[in-house]
């Protein structure tokens, strides 16, 4: 059936104007590389993880992940734009997925699990499991724990590693959504220990230096990474792994750990 001329002009017209709102979102940078928004590399990540992302006393996000995102965006020569949301939607891929963000930076270890739903750059830190106490406890393994209780973070690594050992360890876990709660869970003594990564349970300590101890570390092997769509943002991926193999090469890296780590990287902190 042939349809009126202003009627098939209406519809090219409504599908030139769908075009024109695709193209308006988002935006491609001097180096060829697509984002959601143009002039920003959108970074999703989840606070607070200090010394890896966090807020300042100022109220401003820094930290050892948000320097590096920092290179990054300077490559591309556009700003860093910060996407505080839950960890959930980060390692399961559903944030990128979405379109939220361009990468995830946040203290995320590579697994194959992960590795199924996004794309992963480079290693850029080693991470071990941490076991942090109330100072006098005497709590130095997991097997000491029998009968206690032993906190965990949502969604990450430490839990499962935590979860794999407690039937035979003989502790229960408990699950906080972020690590200043599990962190505040040990303080006001709602579990005994808390298991996290060793950077940021070192982190807690150097706060809180007479009233909490990292007492035993637990080597797992870890390594972070930062995270693409999978499948889809190659040029991005590529140029993230540019700019940390550049910055391992200039120094940047090091001065970078050194500032918020301490020490050098693969020595003492």
């Amino acid at each position: 059936m042939r349809r009126p001329a202003f009627v098939v002009l209406i519809a090219v017209a409504l599908v030139l104007a769908g075009t024109g709102c695709a193209k308006s979102k988002g935006g491609t940078s001097a180096a060829g590389v697509h984002l959601v928004k143009a002039g920003a590399l959108t970074v999703c990540t989840h606070l607070p993880y200090e010394p890896f992302q966090y807020k300042d006393d100022a109220g401003k996000i820094v930290g050892f992940d948000i320097d590096l995102m920092d290179l990054v965006a300077k490559k591309l020569k556009v700003r860093q734009s910060i996407v505080d949301t839950p960890f959930e939607g980060i390692k399961s891929g559903q944030d990128l997925n979405s379109g939220m963000c361009d990468v995830a930076a946040a203290g995320m270890t590579i697994n194959p699990e992960r590795q199924k739903v996004m794309d992963f750059s480079s290693p850029y830190f080693d991470a071990n499991q941490a076991l942090l106490v109330r100072s006098g406890s005497h709590y130095g393994s997991l097997e000491s724990l029998r009968g206690k209780k032993l906190g965990t973070q949502a969604a990450t690594t430490g839990e499962e590693y935590a979860n794999a050992h407690a039937k035979a360890a003989g502790y229960t876990t408990v699950s906080y959504k972020d690590l200043a709660a599990l962190q505040q869970a040990l303080a006001t003594r709602q579990v005994d220990a808390a298991i996290d990564d060793l950077p940021v349970m070192t982190t807690y300590v150097k706060h809180h230096p007479t009233g909490f101890t990292v007492s035993a570390q637990f080597s797992t092997g870890e390594q972070y990474g930062y995270s693409v769509k999978k499948g889809g943002n190659p040029k991005l991926l590529a140029t993230i792994n540019q700019v940390l193999a550049a910055a391992h090469k200039d120094g940047s890296y090091e001065k970078i750990y050194a500032r918020w780590i301490g020490g050098k990287p693969g020595g003492a902190s």
